[in-house]
């Protein structure tokens, strides 16, 4: 176990506590943890990459405790109504729609490979700062017309990220499982 896998296993441990914290309208606590949360994983891939402590465990881990974040945050602050239902809708339909392409690859027996592309890191950087954003007005009791301006900004850039790293990686998936069949 090294220190990227630990860093991202508290990630998925913070996951509660943020969900919580939500749910009790602690905002700037929940602010903080989710900041704290978004930057270990940035740290944890730069420690993998820096110090060349990669792992096939990290390989999974970490776009697991993301998902698992992002997707548990989204829903609780489109439950909450800071959050449009139809961009929590399109961001949880995406984690789906890749999770259930390599669980029916692998019943296929075609397993496929997963490989972060920069719109994905695009969409994950989108994601986490509308997350924090919304956060950070509601700890910091931010309002205004400039404020809704940038929401509004921040939501349309996760929605187009979200849909055109969606199609990326439904294009990658069906040209992996082409060339398998073509193959057998």
């Amino acid at each position: 176990m090294n220190i990227p896998n630990i860093i991202s296993i508290g990630r998925l441990l913070a996951v509660p506590v943020i969900v919580w914290m939500l749910l009790r309208q602690f905002h700037l606590a929940a602010f903080y943890a989710f900041v704290v949360a978004g930057l270990s994983d940035a740290v944890d891939g730069f420690i993998a990459r820096r110090f060349n402590a990669r792992s096939r465990l990290g390989r999974y881990l970490d776009p697991i405790a993301d998902k698992v974040m992002l997707v548990s945050v989204f829903v609780t602050l489109g439950i909450a109504g800071m959050l449009p239902s139809w961009l929590v809708i399109l961001v949880v339909s995406r984690d789906v729609l890749i999770i259930g392409g390599v669980l029916l690859s692998y019943t296929l027996s075609v397993p496929v490979t997963i490989n972060p592309i920069f719109i994905s890191k695009a969409n994950t950087t989108a994601q986490i700062t509308l997350v924090a954003v919304i956060l950070g007005q509601k700890a910091f009791a931010i309002e205004g017309n400039a404020i809704i301006w940038l929401d509004t900004a921040l939501i349309v850039l996760t929605a187009l990220t979200t849909i055109l790293s969606g199609i990326a990686y439904l294009i990658g998936w069906w040209r992996q499982l082409t060339a398998a069949e073509m193959s057998s």
